[in-house]
């Protein structure tokens, strides 16, 4: 997949001819796709691509996320669409890896995914339990950072091995990375130190589903 660096370029590449031969600048970039300066300058330096806007600039724009993502030409997509497969994607609802977040809304589209991501996946037969979500907050950085889409596998709800799964509890909705105690009990712990693990009993928590990956593997 193409570095941040890269899509950004990509991306002046396309408004070009909206800007009438004007030199096009990183805060151009950012305005377009709907990001303050400062977070755009965060996700520079950290190589972080916000797939959220992506999505939302390509539907505009009328182009491949793939293309844009991985260079693949129309002409390859066009040719080998039996490549490329579709996910449930719910871009109203954030899981929060900081406080809860709002679940309420769950109007849903498809994301077209590359045959190379399904074993990521879990492979094809998976993807009828897949859906994607995105990220808030920062409890749960490094391993996820705000923006961030995540995949979920509905089907994978039991916590006996522990892992990182979407929960709800009365606080909302949240990514966490979860571990059953020998009494019974369930940790819910933050990747991020500064926050401390909560412990909760199982009939506080419905679990969504295993986070299994982010547009990459997931620990």
């Amino acid at each position: 997949m193409k570095n941040f660096v890269d899509i950004v370029e990509e991306i002046k590449s396309i408004v070009s001819t909206e800007f009438n031969g004007k030199k096009i600048y990183d805060k151009d970039v950012a305005d377009i796709l709907g990001i303050s300066q400062m977070n755009f300058a965060t996700m520079k330096k950290r190589n972080k691509v916000p797939f959220g806007e992506l999505l939302d600039f390509c539907a505009l724009k009328s182009i491949s996320i793939n293309w844009l993502l991985y260079g693949q030409s129309p002409e390859s997509l066009v040719a080998a669409t039996n490549r490329f497969f579709m996910v449930k994607y719910f871009g109203q609802i954030s899981a929060s890896a900081g406080g809860g977040a709002n679940a309420d809304e769950e109007v849903s589209q498809m994301l077209e995914i590359p045959q190379e991501f399904v074993a990521m996946l879990g492979g094809e037969r998976e993807l009828k339990n897949i859906e994607a979500i995105n990220v808030t907050g920062d409890s749960m950085e490094p391993t996820f950072s705000y923006n961030d889409i995540v995949f979920i596998n509905r089907a994978k709800t039991d916590l006996a091995r522990g892992g990182i799964f979407t929960i709800r509890t009365e606080a909302g909705l949240f990514i966490k990375r979860v571990q059953k105690r020998l009494d019974g009990r369930v940790d819910i712990i933050s990747d991020n130190p500064v926050y401390a693990p909560q412990t909760l009993n199982p009939n506080e928590i419905e679990v969504i589903g295993r986070v299994i990956s982010r547009f990459g593997s997931v620990d």
